[in-house]
């Protein structure tokens, strides 16, 4: 199994799909868009700064009322030029991009997306099981991005710093539910349980991991914040 690598930490003038952006900082990075004609939306408390030519709007979200209910955000706000917008999230972190070549698809962690062009299609599905011990009892959902009819960027934020593993055709490695930031689509997720029955610690219950298969990506973090959950 090859061995995690370290992601890009910052970026300069980089340009894909019809935006420049730029990564800066270190304890609290910030993402810097240089906005023409592509739109980007984003969860609207994670707007830094802007231009006063930089237009907001909302983006219509399907399913508003399960994400609520789970205390994610109703909708996601929009942000179109020509100017220039800033974004961050309240703690310490990596930002970088994930560039979907069209027809890509990317699956992500809630609360670890931070922006994506209009170009990028968003769903989400909800995950039940493994999380239900891991949150209370309410599960988790997953984000999932695709570039259906062109290329596209997500910008994604991690907590501590972010690691990339790429699996090949069966490979498998085994994380903590709490340390995946994201797969490709092409990636299979399981959980998988490990029982405690012997030794000093029989009484600790069961160790639990989500099984990643390949072939695809799949990104690391070294810190988990446990969000806070309807109940």
């Amino acid at each position: 199994m090859p061995i995690p690598v370290l992601k890009a930490t910052a970026a300069h003038a980089e340009t894909f799909a019809g935006v420049t952006y730029h990564i800066e900082g270190e304890l609290v990075p910030v993402l810097h868009l240089e906005l023409a004609g592509m739109p980007v939306y984003f969860e609207h408390y994670i707007l830094l700064w802007k231009d006063l030519g930089i237009q907001i709007g909302i983006r219509p979200l399907k399913g508003a009322l399960k994400r609520v209910l789970s205390g994610m955000p109703v909708f996601l706000t929009e942000a179109s030029g020509p100017g220039q917008i800033g974004f961050s999230r309240d703690g310490a972190g990596h930002i970088f991009a994930m560039h979907l070549n069209r027809g890509e698809g990317l699956d992500m962690r809630e609360h670890q997306f931070l922006a994506a062009t209009g170009s990028v299609d968003y769903s989400f599905t909800r995950v039940k099981g493994v999380s239900n011990m891991l949150l209370g009892g309410t599960g988790f959902f997953i984000d999932h991005f695709h570039a259906l009819e062109a290329d596209g960027i997500v910008w994604v934020h991690g907590y501590g710093n972010v690691f990339e593993i790429l699996l090949g055709a069966g490979e498998r490695i085994d994380i903590e539910p709490g340390g995946w930031v994201y797969k490709d689509s092409t990636v299979q997720m399981e959980t998988q349980f490990q029982k405690l029955t012997t030794g000093l610690f029989a009484s600790a219950g069961n160790l639990v991991w989500n099984r990643f298969t390949g072939p695809g990506r799949v990104g690391i973090q070294s810190m988990y914040i446990h969000m806070p959950t309807a109940e």
